[in-house]
């Protein structure tokens, strides 16, 4: 019997996995690997938080394959390297991988292609999107950049086909080749950050469809509720699509299929599946902008005139610490160091604070997000950053800068989510609870706020108005 390599990346499940399906379809002995690459330019683009949600998604995963008889091959390595020492081992005849869609990871699986090809079959499949990058475009043929118009294009051309199944069956090679312990891949830190921070999460296959059930009990109530950080109205499904332990034509397929069962989630449903859109969309803008990375799409904002590091760097710390003075901004940063996830209305209210009101520039934003985010999927975190300070795709108007006191009066009402995560605000009154201290006011050790609204406001829109100015 031929064998096959699945190359496991972005897609650590058993059903509806294209490579591997195809991979079984074609009758080999199939040997699943994944390979963690750490050199800067493959490492640099998983954060710490990512890192120790992939290592628990491996273990789920490598179980799920040992209740099959199959085993997951780990390897620590440069992938191409790894990949040819594993086809000369194991005799492979085919090499199945489904798509990733960042720059990085396009240029490396376009140059393993080049390479492998020429000693096996090569097949790539798409796991990930609702559609790929390449087919939506405009009537000439150019990249949209507004999400509306590219949602009715996409819709117009259909949701994906139902999922597929997972494997009943996986035939194994009689002799396994070596590979390293999960350990061994180095992607937990030494200290113990990543203990408390899983408290809050399961990782895995089985956890994402967990975790879907629950959601969908509440999923009527969806497009209102997902607003209020003090209340479980998200899904909490982002990690699990990170990981891709569960893909998005499983959801909207089963989404379907729930809101043919209960009429009454229709409108929480469609506000949902089109929030899984903004997630295919921030691939998309990725593929054809890939400088987007680290740099402005609308490129005015190249002069933008940002604050220095020698001018920012304290600010920047209490804003990563949950210092700056704003009950719901730093309740959002402390639900972020512990959990590794936030809420994603507390998401833009904490960006907008560190680039409108601190003038910090979004890529700093980007790479602490990136850092402590277990959901830190590349493009939709560029592509959140760049809408929040006005500079990307379907951006934010520049004057739109969230007013923290008013945002938590008007979504955390009753202060539940502040309470949760500031507790040394927990017996304040909920009338001053959202708001700053005042000049010479003192609460504990609660911090004074670390800018004046109004002032730096208005500091923000004369930046803004300079940067249009220049020609």
């Amino acid at each position: 019997m031929s064998r096959a390599l699945v190359w496991l990346r972005q897609d650590l499940r058993l059903a509806d996995n294209p490579a591997l399906w195809h991979a079984l379809q074609q009758g080999h002995e199939i040997i699943p690997v994944f390979i963690h690459d750490p050199t800067p330019d493959t490492a640099g683009r998983l954060g710490a938080a990512s890192q120790v949600w992939l290592h628990h998604t491996l273990a789920a995963m490598a179980q799920s394959l040992a209740a099959m008889g199959s085993r997951l091959i780990l390897r620590r390595g440069e992938a191409l390297t790894e990949l040819v020492q594993l086809q000369t081992q194991t005799g492979a005849q085919a090499l199945y991988w489904n798509r990733c869609y960042d720059p990085v990871s396009v240029a490396r699986d376009t140059h393993i292609k080049q390479v492998l090809g020429r000693q096996l079959t090569v097949h790539s499949f798409n796991a990930s999107l609702l559609h790929e990058p390449v087919r939506l475009l405009k009537a000439d043929g150019a990249p949209y950049r507004v999400f509306t118009a590219w949602w009715k294009t996409l819709l117009q051309a259909g949701l994906p086909a139902r999922p597929l199944p997972a494997p009943d069956r996986l035939p194994v090679p009689t002799e396994w080749q070596p590979g390293c312990t999960l350990a061994a891949l180095g992607l937990l830190p030494a200290h113990h950050w990543p203990v408390g921070m899983m408290a809050h999460w399961k990782a895995g296959e089985q956890a994402a469809w967990q975790v879907l059930d629950r959601f969908l009990e509440a999923a009527a109530g969806y497009a209102v509720q997902r607003d209020f950080p003090g209340q479980a109205g998200t899904s909490c499904l982002s990690p699990y699509l990170h990981s891709g332990s569960i893909s998005p034509q499983q959801i909207v397929a089963y989404c379907e299929d729930f809101r043919n069962r209960v009429p009454q989630a229709e409108t929480g449903i469609a506000a949902f599946v089109r929030e899984l859109g903004w997630r295919d969309f921030a691939a998309y803008l990725l593929w054809h902008f890939p400088r987007t990375l680290e740099k402005p799409l609308d490129t005015r904002f190249e002069t933008f005139p940002w604050s220095t590091p020698d001018e920012y760097g304290a600010s920047l710390q209490r804003w990563q610490r949950g210092m700056t003075g704003f009950p719901i901004v730093d309740a959002g940063m402390r639900q972020l160091w512990q959990s590794g996830w936030m809420h994603n209305r507390v998401r833009m209210i904490a960006a907008s604070l560190l680039c409108k009101n601190l003038l910090i520039p979004w890529q700093q934003g980007e790479h602490w997000f990136r850092d402590t985010l277990v959901d830190a999927d590349l493009a939709s975190n560029v592509l959140g950053w760049q809408w929040v300070a006005g500079c990307g795709a379907d951006a934010a108007p520049y004057f739109r800068i969230f007013n923290p006191v008013l945002q938590a009066q008007k979504f955390d009402p009753d202060g539940t989510y502040v309470r949760r995560w500031v507790p040394e605000l927990r017996e304040r009154p909920v009338s001053l609870l959202h708001q700053p201290l005042g000049a010479g006011e003192v609460y504990g050790a609660y911090p004074l706020p670390v800018a004046d609204l109004k002032a730096s406001r208005q500091r923000a829109l004369a930046c803004f108005a300079r940067m249009k100015s220049v020609r």
